[in-house]
């Protein structure tokens, strides 16, 4: 008699014939420390005034003298939306539907990414103390320190992960659309904290890099774990 097949040991997502493809450790590692540089660049140009920072009072005023009260009524959805609370719960929201799936790795990522970004950016903020535009150009409150966007920061991690734990098993066009949305969105929430005149064009950019580097971190994590706990021999 042939052998009986062994059981999978992690058993897939919905609607996924195996386990979910994750990239390479290594790749994603260097890929952290090039995003991670790239941050460091973009944080040390916006408090030196270099750079995109040199473009901080002229994006502002392009920003103040376009608003509508459509365009304001639309921004202020997006930007709530967007929100470093609002992303927080998704982040849950995406780790407990995977918790509950079996798939207790992709769990942790959703959730561990966020909570890391949050502790991430709130520290840069507190490090950097970089001052946010006047009162008089902003339309919502705004308390804390301006740099890095915790916005740009919570959403491209928080929406990068989904892009992640959303890839396996979809064709081309899938991902091109999976790619395409999160870039509207992260983007579309980047610019609302611009033309809502709470942050400077620059501190958005730095948060968006500051978010990438920390999600490139966190998914080269998840793959090490991913690849040995596949290595792992099955008991039986």
């Amino acid at each position: 008699m042939p052998p009986e097949p062994s059981p999978n040991p992690d058993p897939p997502p919905a609607g996924l014939p195996g386990p979910p493809p994750v990239p390479r450790p290594r790749s994603g590692l260097a890929v952290a420390v090039v995003l991670g540089l790239l941050a460091a660049a973009a944080l040390w140009a916006a408090l030196a005034g270099v750079g995109p920072a040199r473009l901080d009072g002229a994006v502002l005023a392009e920003a103040v003298e376009d608003r509508s009260r459509g365009l304001t009524e639309a921004a202020i959805v997006l930007t709530n939306a967007g929100s470093t609370v609002s992303m927080a719960v998704l982040a849950v929201l995406v780790g407990i539907a995977c918790w509950w799936r079996g798939r207790r790795a992709d769990a942790v990522l959703a959730v561990g990414t966020m909570a890391g970004a949050s502790l991430v950016f709130r520290l840069l903020k507190i490090a950097l103390d970089r001052a946010r535009p006047p009162v008089a150009d902003r339309l919502v409150p705004a308390t804390d320190e301006s740099l890095p966007s915790g916005h740009a920061t919570m959403s491209i991690v928080v929406i990068g992960t989904v892009v992640v734990l959303a890839w396996a098993g979809r064709g081309v066009a899938g991902r091109v659309a999976l790619v395409a949305a999160a870039a509207l969105w992260v983007g579309g929430v980047g610019a609302t904290r611009v033309y809502l005149g709470v942050h400077w064009v620059s501190d958005v950019l730095a948060g968006w890099l500051v978010g990438a580097a920390w999600l490139a971190l966190c998914v080269a994590a998840w793959s090490w774990w991913s690849r040995r706990a596949a290595r792992r021999p099955i008991l039986t």
